[in-house]
């Protein structure tokens, strides 16, 4: 689909640095649609480039960085007061069951668990 490694190096340096930088993974309705016209890219052109490149699908690319910045901020002393629920929403997911079956699934631990084996 990209076929010059200019272009697709440029696509995904852009790709990280919208993730890394802007945090647009903190939009809870994030589609694949709406990323690819942030990267002025067609869905099609970006959804193969992370299956090639990232090795994962749209969404298992982007909750593993919601799931990062989660992590980070269950963390915080500043977020203790916080249901771990409220800091799922913060970090961009949008249901209670996408964000304990993905937890779950990456870290084999319930949130729960894995914040107390934290502290």
């Amino acid at each position: 689909l990209i076929t010059d490694d200019k272009g697709r190096r440029g696509l995904i340096d852009a790709l990280d640095r919208n993730m890394v930088e802007d945090q647009v993974f903190l939009d809870s309705d994030l589609s694949l649609r709406k990323l690819s016209d942030v990267l002025e890219t067609s869905s099609n052109k970006l959804s193969w480039l992370i299956n090639e490149e990232k090795e994962v699908n749209f969404n298992d690319f982007i909750n593993g960085y919601r799931l990062e910045y989660f992590k980070e901020l269950a963390l915080k002393p500043s977020s203790q007061n916080l249901t771990l629920l409220g800091l799922a929403f913060e970090s961009g997911f949008n249901s209670k069951s996408t964000f304990n079956d993905y937890f779950k699934k990456k870290t084999g631990q319930t949130p729960r668990s894995w914040v107390k084996s934290q502290t």
